[in-house]
């Protein structure tokens, strides 16, 4: 019986499902108000019916409070407003559960793109070989970083999990004490949570879903494109950025580095210690029984009772299995060698480390650091560095720089910050010593648009006594001036004889990373996409050149404006002229758990990944090459968008816009995550001080999604006015990477809802400024579907879009609470008349609003 199609299966175990179990939801008596559950259903339906008159969130309130309810005071009001909001983010879990627990439903987990379809379609074409050989070399790298993007407290994320178990067998009973207990659950977090937390939740993750599902994917490949041969690739690795991302976190110390490296390392080992006690159920036989309880004996006690001197290694846990294997064989005719193998597998993956810690730093404190270090080291007479150093010509720094060579140690110095930034690197040491070289072996410096910010980093290394140091320096170009010289930059680096030294004893290889998310802050949505596109050219064909493999590491976020949308797409829309061994890319948020959350979607997400890659190495596409006549149709396009972004962005309203509009303060607020929500300490909002998440997010919580595509309407009616429309449709036509843009172009309009700030449009500060959104938007949307062809955005995703919908349909009465609390705040805040009191409950009302929202972008990406 044919499967039918993909809407109609989500309709009927996503859509259904999700009305009767919200159905029964609604009745939960959970709270103190009255029949908060029958009222809501009534509050949506004046939003819907009030947003359709034009009314604005204001009027949609009151007339809800006129309808329904008898004269309540603002207590009253405010209480039920509450009570809206804590129902509301509950049903986003509720939605959050039911697509969890129907995505293998859903999605074919055998069809286009797995691992399975991909080997059916090479051994049809006799490339078999090929795919073999490639994937010897080729890996996948998902670095899990704690950037503020979701807001599920660890609580909410265990009781999802088992929501998702009980809705896959619909046990009815355990799902009604899961949803009692999901309404009692705390989601505001009173204080912020410490680097090392951000660390527990998301090692929660290898644990119960990587752990798994990449052995699984190991696995598979290993016996079905090797035939059981051993593979010395490990194909999928995993990165990991709290407790390691130092950029702009105060909080991120030496200590809390080490400390989280030791709870990485202790959670492997306890999840080898789980499997070790299955194979003693199985392995009964022989002497064999003696040695598995010998390694569960040392696995206990290097879990529990850590020692400096214990003697289990890597290396003898490794040895100890192999020396079970070969008994398997030989004497037991390798029963449950499978069950070992997978093991075996499992240790050969994640090692004593689970997941890389990446250590990351901005190129403008390296700088500060070595500043207050060659003062301190000058002041000593150590003479590391000439005493008219600063007075030097840049080319004169860069070459003392990369000569350095001393035994700087973190207690040598008075400055804090050189302290820290010199300890990071011990640490770095200390944890390979422990954890293996896999456990910490990446630098990266943000904000990085010289060769000089990668030589003072490389300078620093050397300044620590490591001879011959076993880790990887890793550029971040992130702002689009920065990205236009990032070939250059490197090619300084290459022709560097220390440097290229140290590239040598690290296999030729040189791996760099690239921002979405600040390069869309910084020049808009077409521009970052297409100069990161363009900088990634230019660096693999400059690094071919002196024989260096580059590897790049994207730095991607959730929402099209930060990189995310459809990833997998992105990847496989890569040619040939871009290096693609490797593919690297930050997972954060929102996107870990709608990508990563379970063991079937982060299977089926991670096949995805691997199928871009043997897709573009197995199968050649013409649309993957970029004609010259569409580079400069597409530079064009760049251009006028780059040039309409940056007038908008310095528009005299933006940034007051931005903080007296939207939710940007209110991030800082929520206590989502240990950053600081913005850089730099001063009171005055700068834009190079905004983060790219709460900038991003801000625009979503407005529903207006600018970085999504601001400059992209105007670009392409600029070829519309001079009757050269052909050439967008030709490129359209021709471009897998440009149709994923405009793709993920409608995604980001799908999401807005002008109608919610259409109240804004007779601001009289605001209201000019809201204009120029609302028609770009208008415009944009115009545009697409005209090049697309489509009736309706998304056409081509009636999945996706139906997922937008809903969610967006479960939040827009929270919408309307933050837009009716906002408004309170603006009035208070122009009249001066300021009740202390109230003012702090629609704060409080706004910030709680923005769990829920962000929660239901999760299919952003």
């Amino acid at each position: 019986m044919a499967r039918e199609p993909k809407i109609e299966r989500f309709n009927q175990d996503v859509l259904s499902k999700y009305q009767i179990y919200n159905s029964i939801f609604m009745t939960l008596p959970f709270d103190k108000v009255t029949n908060t559950g029958v009222l809501l259903p009534l509050f949506k339906e004046v939003c819907d019916k009030g947003f359709a008159e034009k009314q604005t969130p204001t009027q949609i309130v009151e007339n809800f409070f006129e309808l329904y309810q008898h004269n309540p005071n603002d207590e009253e009001k405010n209480t039920l407003l509450f009570r809206f909001i804590q129902y509301i983010e509950r049903q986003v879990v509720l939605f959050d559960a039911i697509e969890d627990a129907a995505f293998t439903k859903v999605n074919n987990m055998v069809g286009r793109g797995t691992l399975r379809s991909l080997k059916e379609e090479a051994a049809e074409k006799g490339l078999m070989s090929t795919m073999k050989e490639f994937l010897k070399t080729f890996k996948v790298r998902p670095t899990l970083t704690a950037h503020p993007t979701q807001f599920y407290p660890g609580t909410v994320l265990g009781i999802i999990r088992d929501l998702d178990k009980a809705i896959r067998v619909d046990d009815l009973l355990t799902i009604k004490r899961l949803l009692a207990q999901l309404g009692k659950t705390a989601f505001f977090k009173k204080e912020k949570p410490t680097p090392y937390d951000e660390a527990i939740s998301l090692i929660w993750y290898l644990e119960n879903v990587f752990y798994h599902s990449v052995s699984s994917i190991y696995n598979y490949i290993q016996q079905n494109v090797f035939d059981g041969e051993t593979l010395d690739n490990d194909i999928i690795n995993l990165g990991f950025w709290p407790g390691g991302d130092r950029d702009g976190n105060p909080f991120v110390t030496t200590e809390i580095t080490l400390k989280v490296a030791e709870k990485l390392k202790t959670s492997i080992l306890s999840n080898y210690y789980k499997d070790i006690r299955k194979l003693k159920r199985k392995i009964t036989f022989g002497e064999l029984p003696e040695k598995i309880n010998d390694l569960e004996h040392q696995l206990y006690q290097n879990i529990y009772y850590p020692s400096k001197d214990s003697v289990f290694t890597l290396a003898s846990f490794e040895a100890e299995l192999a020396a079970i294997r070969v008994a398997l064989i030989d004497e037991h005719n390798s029963l449950y060698l499978k069950d070992l193998d997978g093991l075996i597998n499992k240790v050969n993956l994640f090692g004593f480390h689970f997941g890389t810690l990446d250590i990351r730093q901005d190129s403008r404190v390296h700088h500060n650091v070595i500043t207050e270090i060659i003062k301190e080291v000058t002041a000593a007479g150590l003479g590391i560095f000439p005493d008219n150093y600063e007075e030097l010509s840049e080319d004169e720094q860069m070459k003392i720089l990369s000569k350095v060579s001393a035994s700087v140690k973190p207690e040598d110095l008075k400055d804090d910050m050189a302290r820290a930034t010199i300890g990071s690197i011990y640490a770095m040491k200390k944890i390979q010593a422990e954890n293996g070289e896999r456990g910490a072996n990446r630098y990266i410096i943000s904000n990085n648009g010289s060769a000089k910010n990668v030589l003072e980093t490389f300078s620093m290394v050397n300044m620590c006594g490591w001879e011959n140091p076993t880790l990887d320096i890793i550029p971040l170009f992130e702002t689009v001036p920065d990205l236009e010289v990032a070939d250059k930059v490197m090619e300084q680096l290459y022709t560097n004889p220390q440097y290229l030294a140290h590239l040598k004893r690290r296999g030729m290889k040189q791996t760099i990373m690239l921002g979405f998310s600040d390069g869309t802050k910084d020049g808009g949505y077409l521009m970052a996409n297409w100069g990161i596109f363009k900088a990634k050219e230019a660096l693999t064909e400059m690094s071919r050149n002196h024989g260096i493999k580059v590897v790049f590491f994207d730095g991607r976020g959730g929402p099209p404006a930060r990189g995310g949308g459809k990833t997998n797409q992105f990847y496989a829309s890569l040619g040939p002229t871009i290096e693609d061994e490797e593919i690297q890319m930050t997972v954060q948020g929102q996107t870990i758990s709608s990508n990563f959350g379970t063991i079937d979607s982060c299977q089926y997400n991670l096949e995805q990944l691997l199928g871009a890659g043997i897709s573009n190495e197995l199968f050649t596409n013409p649309t993957k090459i970029i004609k010259e006549e569409n580079r400069e149709t597409m530079q064009e396009l760049a251009d006028i968008s780059y040039k309409t972004y940056s007038d908008f962005k310095a528009h005299e309203k933006f940034l007051p816009y931005l903080e007296r509009m939207s939710t940007l303060k209110f991030y800082a607020k929520a206590n989502i995550g240990s950053r600081p929500s913005k850089r730099g300490s001063s009171s005055e909002l700068k834009f190079g001080d905004l983060r790219a998440i709460p900038f991003v997010g801000s625009w979503s919580q407005l529903k207006q999604n600018v970085p999504g595509f601001f400059g992209v309407g105007t670009a392409i009616k600029a070829f519309e006015d001079k009757g050269e429309f052909d050439k967008v449709l030709t490129l359209y036509k021709d471009s897998i990477f440009f149709r994923t843009l405009l793709d993920n172009s409608m995604m980001s309009l799908t999401k807005s809802f002008f109608e919610l700030t259409a109240y804004m449009q007779k601001d009289p500060e605001f209201g000019p400024f809201w204009d120029i959104i609302h028609k770009e938007y208008l415009l944009t949307k115009r545009l697409l579907l005209k090049v697309s062809g489509f009736d309706e955005l998304m056409e081509n995703e009636p999945v996706g879009k139906a997922s937008i919908q809903i969610r967006e349909s479960i939040v827009l009465p929270l919408l309307t609470i933050q837009q009716y609390a906002l408004k309170k705040i603006q009035d208070m805040q122009r009249t001066g008349e300021i009740d202390k009191d109230t003012f702090e409950v629609y704060e409080k009302m706004v910030t709680r609003s923005l769990f829920g929202n962000i929660n239901a972008s999760r299919n952003s990406a």
